[in-house]
């Protein structure tokens, strides 16, 4: 197994004690679930990558953790709420008991086959499909 980078691990470590064990069980199965994704902290929180393009991420918010995935909108698999104005949907934990690792495991999978081309969103003028849609 490959290592984490180190600015996913200084993001873990800097994690209050309610955060943390839910961001490492994300942290352990996508990096299982993902091995050949690029990731990096992007915007102050993890992110996993296909060719530069954005595909799920989590970060720490007020009241929870927010599991984000960026084509989340356009997976089969159940479970996800919408987030913004694109294609993002999302999960949110307070516990890592909340965790359904079957179930993250199948979003991950979807997020390596359906995605949306947020990394050329300016120069397609818009968000297009780019796999899987």
């Amino acid at each position: 197994m490959r290592a984490v980078p180190d600015d996913i691990l200084d993001y873990q470590e800097r994690l209050d004690p309610e955060a943390r064990p839910i961001c490492d069980l994300l942290l352990a199965t996508i990096e299982r679930e993902l091995p050949d994704a690029e990731r990096k902290v992007w915007h102050a929180h993890p992110v996993w990558f296909f060719e530069g393009n954005p595909v799920v991420g989590y970060d720490r918010l007020k009241a929870s953790v927010r599991l984000l995935f960026w084509s989340g909108r356009s997976f089969r698999a159940a479970g996800l709420k919408p987030e913004g104005s694109f294609q993002a949907a999302e999960a949110r934990y307070t516990a890592p008991g909340q965790v359904d690792v079957e179930l993250l495991e199948r979003w991950l999978s979807e997020a390596r086959d359906i995605q949306w081309n947020y990394r050329d969103i300016r120069r397609n003028r818009g968000l297009v499909p780019l796999r899987g849609l």
